[in-house]
C-alpha cells in the first residue's frame, strides 16, 4: 500500500484474509497477482525467489526525552504492603459478599463491607490507590491519538490523490 500497488480497501480486504489464512501457502496467494517483489512466507517458496526489499523502520513520532547525564531516574512509586494487602482482599470481600447474600447466610447489607474497604483505601492513599500511573496512562493515550491522526491524514491524502487520478 506504501509502494502505491494497492488502494486502502484493498490492502483492508487482503489483512482480512491474511489474518483469516491457516497456512503458509494461503498467505502467499495474496500477494501472486501483484508485481514483485513478494514477501517470502516460508520454506514452500523456490530459492530463487528475491529476498524482500529492506524496509526502512518507522522513525518514532516524536522524541522521547531522555534523563540527563548524571541524573537520578525516578521510577514510578511502588505500592506499599498495605495497599498491596488491601487491594488484594477487596476483591476477595466482594466475592464472599455475593455468595453470602446468594446462599441466605447473611442480608444485603454486608455488600457494604467491600464498599467500605474500597472507600478507606481511596481516603488513605487517594487517587494512586486506584491508578497508579495515571500520567504514563495519559501519555500512552496521547501517543495513541497521535499516531491515529497522522495515520487519518495519510489516509485522506492516498484518497485525495487517488482521486486526481495520480
Amino acid at each position: 500500500m506504501t509502494a502505491g500497488r494497492i488502494d486502502i480497501d484493498e490492502y483492508g480486504e487482503r489483512s482480512a484474509r491474511v489474518t483469516a489464512a491457516k497456512t503458509r501457502g494461503e498467505v502467499g496467494e495474496q500477494f501472486a497477482d501483484l508485481p514483485a517483489p513478494h514477501p517470502v512466507v516460508g520454506a514452500g517458496e523456490p530459492a530463487s525467489a528475491p529476498p524482500p526489499a529492506p524496509v526502512p523502520p518507522m522513525p518514532p513520532m516524536h522524541p522521547v526525552p531522555q534523563p540527563a547525564v548524571g541524573s537520578a531516574v525516578t521510577q514510578p512509586q511502588q505500592w506499599s504492603p498495605a495497599q498491596r494487602t488491601l487491594s488484594a482482599i477487596i476483591p476477595l470481600a466482594f466475592i464472599a459478599a455475593i455468595a453470602l447474600i446468594a446462599t441466605g447466610t447473611a442480608g444485603w447489607p454486608v455488600i457494604f463491607v467491600p464498599i467500605g474497604l474500597t472507600m478507606v483505601g481511596r481516603a488513605l492513599w487517594g487517587r494512586d490507590f486506584e491508578r497508579q500511573n495515571d500520567q504514563r496512562h495519559r501519555d500512552r493515550h496521547q501517543l495513541h491519538r497521535e499516531r491515529r491522526d497522522a495515520m487519518r491524514e495519510l489516509r485522506d491524502e492516498h484518497r485525495r490523490n487517488r482521486r486526481l487520478g495520480r
